[in-house]
Order: C-alpha cells, then structure tokens, then sequence
C-alpha cells in the first residue's frame, strides 16, 4: 500500500486522457483533506475575483491555487468514514477526507482546472452537473472520456460560464457510488451585479442524500432502490446536523440539492421564502411567488431566499414525515389501540430487553432509552429547551437572533422566549365539546349483487 505522499508524488505521470495546457502537467495542487463533520466558517478568497463566499453546512469549502491565470482545485476520490451523528458512523465513499466532498466555489468568467485522483477500488469520473463544458470535460466515462483508472489521476480544464447553483457527483458506476455517498457542492458566483441575483448576508448550502444502513452495521445497501432508513443533510441527521444560524433581518439564501431516490419537499417555519434560482439558473423575479415549502426533485437544485424578520427558533425540514425519524423498520406491526397491559413483562422474562411500542402511537419512544445494536442511529432524538422534540433525520433549526453579529455563524444557544409568548396549559374550565347527534337506529344491512350470466362466477 502506497503513503498518501508517494502516491502523490507519483500521481503527475497518471495525468492523461484530457486536453489541456502543458502548464497543468508540471504538478499537482497539494490535496486539502478534511475529515471534522463540523460546519467551517466561510473561506474569503484569497485569489482571483472577489465573491460573497458560501457556508456548507456540516461541511467546507476547497482551497484552490491560482497557476497562470487558472483556478486550479485538486479532488481525491476515497473510501472515508463519515460521524452521521454523535456516535453513528458509516463506511463511505467520497472526497478529500468527507461524504460528500468539498464545495467548490469559483467566479464566473474563471477559469477552472481540476484534478481528480482515484483512490477507490474501482474506476471513477466526475460529472459537474448543470454546467455548459465541452462535451469532452462533461465526464460520462464511455461516452465524453474513458473512466479514471485506479491510482490514477485525470484532469478536467473548463470555463465557468454561468453564475448559479451546482453540484458534481461521478457517471462511472454511480448506483454504487453515489449510493455510498459520492458527490459535492458547486457555486459559481456572479462577476458583476446581477439583475436577478440578490445582494445577501448570509448563503448556505447542503445536499439531501441518503443510506440504507442496517442497524449495527456500518456500511450502506447500495442495492437499495426505495426502502432507505437515513435521511440525510450533507451525510449528517439530526441531532447531528448544525443549526443556520442569523442575525435578524438578514437576507438569506439557502442552496439545496437532491441526491437521493425520491423528492423533498422542504418546509421552512416562521418565514416565507421565494425560489430564486435553480441549476439551470437564477429565476426571473416575475416568475417568483412566496412559499413555505419547495418540493425539490431527483437531480435539481434550489436556491430559497428570504428576509429574516422573525426573531426565534424555526424548524426547518422535509415535510416527509418518515424522512424526519432516523433508523425506522419499515416491518413494525401498528399496535396502536391495542391493550397490551401484563404481556410486556411476560415477554420479559424470555427477552429481557424486549419492547414493545406504539399502543399510544410513536410518542412514548421519544422519551424510551431503547437496546439498540452498536453503532445505530436512535430514533427521534432530538431534544430542545422543553424536552424531547420528537424527529430527527431531516431536519434543523434556523435561529434568527438581534445580537448575532454580522458574519458571526455560532449557535447563539436555544432562544429566550419573551414572557408571555410560549404556549401553556390552561388553567381555567373546559366546557365539554358539541357532538352531534347519535341515531339509536341500526345500520342496513349490506347486500351483494350478483351478475348473472350462464357460466361459473367467482
């Protein structure tokens, strides 16, 4: 087995299979890894064109070298372990050290060079999905370029050429690899004021992804099609997922791709919202209206922006609500209804960690300390100020707060409610409820009609 610094230093010969400037050919970018699951604080350019730079949350951001007038940025395509929350962790594939990689943040205009060196087991490519490239760069292994051997390293040279929302992820085995976790964020920003692009204070971006994970175990399904148990945030579930965290009265932007199987509509409180732009582009302003929720398909992005006027603590989530539970079994009978009460401490006594669930429905299991398996995400959670909040998987929180400085992204802590402003239980009489009336008369008897005919029926 090669050290990562052999391999790199041999990795320059492994250049090949794309045209581009025999300036590229002299060396290698050093690769940046990163394997910390926390969010990073926004990467001000130190190069090239000024920008506004992004916040990937649970993520961070590549560094890039300038080299003759191009932005050069080097991908390492890898096995990594990825914390999905505290205490949960999963085998995955990715980039520089994380599922998913790093976000690559140019300007438009630039010109971008990037290296991609293959430490998987097997082939690779990478497709940089929404942007207008020659064909040859759009990496399709077979169709636009042959795969990238492994222990190899390829190299793709194009031009941003439009300001918006991206993302890339590989066209090379992608059942196997995106299922394991493979793809990253991409922003182009725009080089001038744009008429359809805002000016805004804070930019956040995730992807939606997810696993299918058997409790106790540490690598994904990949065979899965629809039955997936962890709905993810950039390969992170709630409790584990960081809070968006603004000052009050900012403009916010939240940049949000979809990955997984099936679509999300995500649903933001305490705020109305427009989408501004997707991977084709920022919208025009006609075409906008005001929403809570954006459903967001296979394959798109969206861009949510909003003014931040509403002091406090919002959930923001997937209004899927099966998407907002973690390490569900889908083979759970419903018992909901049923006395159950003796049976459970008579199946103790065979299992003595037995238990049995959902008599009152799934409330009580946020307050149960379940036996879980080693290495198992625990359903539903999450816990806030006043006790346990009941989802998990999916879901975060945007804390908008008047003393956040600007450009401060730390968790300001849970919101101090002002008195008055929290509902409560009333202490005063209830009248019993209205109901209508209940007929004594009994219900008619069903009947069957047959169809006639000569032959047998069924």
């Amino acid at each position: 087995m090669k050290s990562r610094r052999q391999f790199f230093a041999g990795a320059a010969a492994g250049v090949a299979g794309l045209a581009v400037a025999r300036s590229a050919l002299a060396g290698l970018p050093e690769p940046a890894l990163q394997t910390s699951s926390n969010t990073a604080a926004p990467v001000l350019p130190h190069s090239g064109r000024p920008y506004h730079p992004v916040v990937t949350l649970n993520g961070w951001t590549l560094p890039w070298r300038m080299k003759d007038g191009v932005k050069e940025f080097h991908l390492v395509a890898e096995p990594v372990v990825r914390e999905v929350s505290p205490g949960f962790v999963v085998n995955m594939w990715g980039y520089n050290g994380q599922s998913p990689g790093p976000t690559i943040e140019v300007v438009e205009g630039d010109r971008v060079r990037l290296f991609v060196s293959n430490q998987l087991p097997e082939p690779t490519s990478v497709h940089w999905h929404g942007q207008r490239l020659p064909a040859g760069m759009d990496g399709v292994a077979g169709l636009n370029q042959a795969s990238i051997p492994v222990g190899k390293t390829f190299v793709y040279e194009f031009q941003a050429r439009r300001p918006g929302t991206f993302m890339y992820h590989p066209h090379a085995d992608e059942m196997v690899q995106m299922a394991m976790g493979m793809h990253g964020f991409w922003v182009t920003h725009p080089k001038t004021s744009h008429p359809y692009i805002s000016e805004v204070q804070r930019d956040f971006c995730f992807l939606l992804n997810a696993f299918d994970v058997e409790p106790g175990s540490k690598t994904p399904r990949v065979n899965t099609m629809l039955d997936f148990n962890i709905w993810c945030w950039n390969s992170r579930i709630f409790p584990g997922i960081d809070s968006l965290n603004v000052r009050h009265n900012d403009r916010v932007r939240i940049r949000i791709g979809n990955l997984t199987m099936t679509n999300h509509p995500i649903h933001l409180h305490g705020h109305e919202f427009e989408v501004t732009g997707t991977d084709g582009g920022p919208t025009p302003p006609l075409s906008r209206w005001p929403e809570v929720t954006a459903d967001i398909a296979v394959g798109q992005m969206r861009q949510l922006e909003f003014q931040a006027t509403e002091e406090g603590d919002w959930a923001i989530h997937c209004h899927k609500s099966h998407h907002t539970m973690n390490a569900m079994g889908h083979d759970v009978p419903t018992m909901i209804g049923v006395d159950h009460r003796g049976l459970i401490q008579k199946i103790q006594q065979l299992v003595p960690d037995y238990m049995m669930m959902g008599e009152r429905g799934m409330y009580d299991m946020k307050q149960m300390q379940m036996p879980l398996p080693d290495n198992t995400a625990p359903m539903m959670s999450g816990q806030g100020q006043f006790g346990p909040i009941g989802m998990g998987g999916m879901l975060s929180v945007l804390k908008v707060r008047k003393d956040q400085k600007p450009g401060d992204y730390s968790d300001p802590g849970p919101y101090r409610f002002p008195a008055g402003t929290v509902a409560r239980e009333w202490q005063g009489s209830t009248p019993a409820p209205a109901r209508a009336p209940q007929h004594a008369s009994a219900p008619a008897a069903a009947s069957v009609v047959k169809p006639r005919g000569t032959g047998p029926h069924h």
